[in-house]
């Protein structure tokens, strides 16, 4: 059974740091493409970061320079650390891993921007 599990979330301040984590099972991590998603209320999903099994990486160009997404193959983890968060990046946050046609999801996890 595969399983992305996310955790990190939480309500953090305009300006504030967090570092969500997505702990996957199931699946020979380090053969799948690692993704942050994020909807806000009322949008779409929209890609945040990507990081591939060889690490490299791209992200939105909203959060260019402020979000880090990273993976750890030895723990079957990938991060994403948020600096320098303002309130257009309260959303939920979902972990995505990928090979080829197949797709798993996490179940997302709650970021919340408010003073």
């Amino acid at each position: 059974q595969v399983q992305l599990v996310e955790s990190g979330g939480g309500l953090v301040q305009p300006g504030g740091s967090l570092r969500l984590s997505c702990a996957a099972s199931g699946i020979t991590f380090r053969f799948y493409s690692m993704g942050w998603y994020r909807q806000a209320p009322g949008k779409q999903r929209e890609l945040v970061a990507i990081i591939s099994t060889s690490g490299t990486t791209n992200y939105d160009d909203s959060v260019k320079g402020r979000f880090t997404i990273s993976r750890d193959n030895a723990k079957n983890t990938a991060y994403l650390q948020m600096n320098s968060l303002n309130a257009e990046d309260t959303a939920i946050y979902y972990c995505n891993a990928k090979k080829l046609t197949t797709t798993y999801w996490g179940q997302g996890t709650q970021v919340t921007v408010s003073s």
